[in-house]
């Protein structure tokens, strides 16, 4: 790509014009091609190449070859993934193009085009939720929705890219949330009734196809996610709707399980109280699925214990037992996904936040891969909450943090700007171990920090200049006591 850079501003516009060949065949590679370099494309001045580029595969997006649609929404689709809310200025073009598209394609390029509406909202996410562009896309959507049978496998790209309208739309998906919500769930109750009628007589029932429960479960969490507090009306029709994802908790396929825990993360943020009468029978569910090998699976379960143990507060503290050891175990892992490593830090930091009597005597267990973890993730709720559940448990154990401290004020560097609160507990952790060590001791202790960690540290918290001073004099003294008396 290097050696290719600087010839583009000269190829780029010689391959947009290549699309407008009469072969079909060339139009079909060059869209390939330009896909290639759509994140150098970002990098110029839109007028100049983004429109352009744009513009030229959206026509050929309405091609009369089926080959170089094919070729133009894949394309579009990686430019949509590079180009982002930098396409929401153009959203108007391009959902006329791609709704326009729904009247000339077959169903083989149907499943890509699926595949660019649900990139695009991805991309642009929220910026999508207006009336006008609402009504453009998703009659279309739901007309597609209407005309497939349940055993239809053309309902798994299209499910996937409601997954991702649904969420960018947020309330803006409340008209089609109950009909798409009631199907979801009809597809995954008759793949469990499948299921359970192959078990019984495996010679005349075929074996139900999960993906179809996995592509459904998907999609309900997508709705629940984009309607947050609003999903709770909603769901007060579906009376049997936590006993069925309870089913599917429980379910052999690591997939539908995976898909289970995330709807469950969901809706225990969205609406706890369906959730909470329930929570005997969930947590035990959780920490069964605490299996490091099986990434997602594990990922999800342990992301839902976090939001669990941040809606139950103190009342969580039973359930502690059944997941804490494994949690410590998994952080202490090396050559796990980051994902995995963060998600599994928090919630560690969460349910000490709401119960840090039960996990701070373990805090020295876990402490720093837990802060090496954190240091690397952006400001949010989530690090938030973490962190004060880590402040809560060095109160309750100061003990358990002292052989790692460094890695803490490390962690605690790492934040752009903490609530003031949560600044204030840091501050107080700081002081207070430099109090209980002594000046000189932790004028030591800063003296073999890396430079930007004292720097962050002075600027956020004043702790590291006086130190310093207190090294200078030390370092003096000892020269002027070394240095050899001067004869007469």
């Amino acid at each position: 790509m290097k050696g290719m850079i600087p010839h583009l501003p000269d190829l780029i516009p010689f391959l947009i014009q290549a699309l407008n060949s009469k072969k079909a065949l060339v139009r079909s590679i060059t869209c390939w091609t330009l896909s290639r370099y759509t994140q150098w494309v970002m990098q110029q001045p839109h007028d100049q190449c983004l429109q352009p580029l744009m513009s030229a595969l959206l026509r050929k997006i309405l091609d009369a070859n089926k080959r170089v649609q094919k070729a133009a929404c894949s394309a579009f689709a990686t430019l949509e993934e590079d180009a982002r809310t930098e396409l929401v200025p153009y959203l108007p073009f391009i959902l006329d193009t791609l709704v326009y598209a729904f009247k000339k394609y077959q169903t083989n390029n149907l499943l890509l085009l699926y595949d660019a509406i649900g990139t695009l909202a991805d991309a642009v996410g929220s910026h999508l939720n207006k009336a006008e562009y609402i009504e453009l896309l998703m009659p279309p959507l739901i007309e597609k929705w209407n005309a497939l049978l349940d055993d239809d496998k053309g309902l798994f790209p299209l499910l996937e890219c409601l997954s991702s309208v649904a969420t960018a739309l947020q309330a803006g998906f409340i008209p089609y949330a109950q009909p798409v919500f009631a199907r979801c769930k009809i597809l995954v109750e008759r793949n469990l009734q499948q299921e359970s009628a192959h078990r019984m007589n495996p010679g005349a029932v075929e074996e139900p196809d999960k993906d179809f429960m996995v592509v459904a479960i998907d999609l309900m969490s997508s709705v629940v996610e984009g309607l947050g507090a609003d999903i709770g009306g909603l769901l007060d029709s579906f009376n049997d709707m936590i006993p069925l994802l309870l089913q599917c908790m429980r379910d052999i396929q690591p997939e539908v399980r995976q898909s289970s825990f995330a709807l469950l993360g969901d809706l225990t943020k969205a609406c706890f109280n369906l959730i909470q009468p329930h929570i005997a029978e969930v947590m035990p569910l959780l920490s069964e699925n605490l299996v490091p090998e099986l990434i997602s699976v594990c990922n999800n379960a342990t992301w839902a214990i976090g939001e669990i143990a941040m809606k139950m507060g103190a009342s969580i503290e039973p359930y502690v037992p059944l997941f804490l050891q494994q949690l410590i175990e998994i952080v202490n892992r090396s050559n796990i996904p980051k994902t995995l490593m963060e998600n599994t830090a928090i919630t560690l930091g969460r349910v000490g936040f709401v119960c840090p009597a039960a996990v701070s005597p373990h805090l020295h267990q876990f402490i720093r891969p837990w802060c090496t973890s954190l240091r690397n993730i952006r400001d949010n709720e989530e690090k938030d909450s973490a962190f004060r559940g880590v402040c809560a448990m060095i109160n309750m154990n100061p003990v358990g943090i002292l052989a790692d401290f460094i890695f803490f004020c490390d962690a605690i560097a790492s934040w752009s700007s903490p609530k003031q609160d949560l600044k204030e507990m840091f501050y107080m952790i700081l002081m207070g171990f430099k109090n209980q060590v002594g000046d000189q001791s932790w004028a030591k202790f800063v003296s073999q920090f890396p430079h930007l960690l004292k720097e962050r540290l002075e600027n956020h918290y004043g702790i590291i200049s006086s130190s310093q001073n207190i090294m200078a004099d030390q370092q003096q003294q000892q020269s002027q006591m070394s240095r050899p008396e001067q004869m007469n």
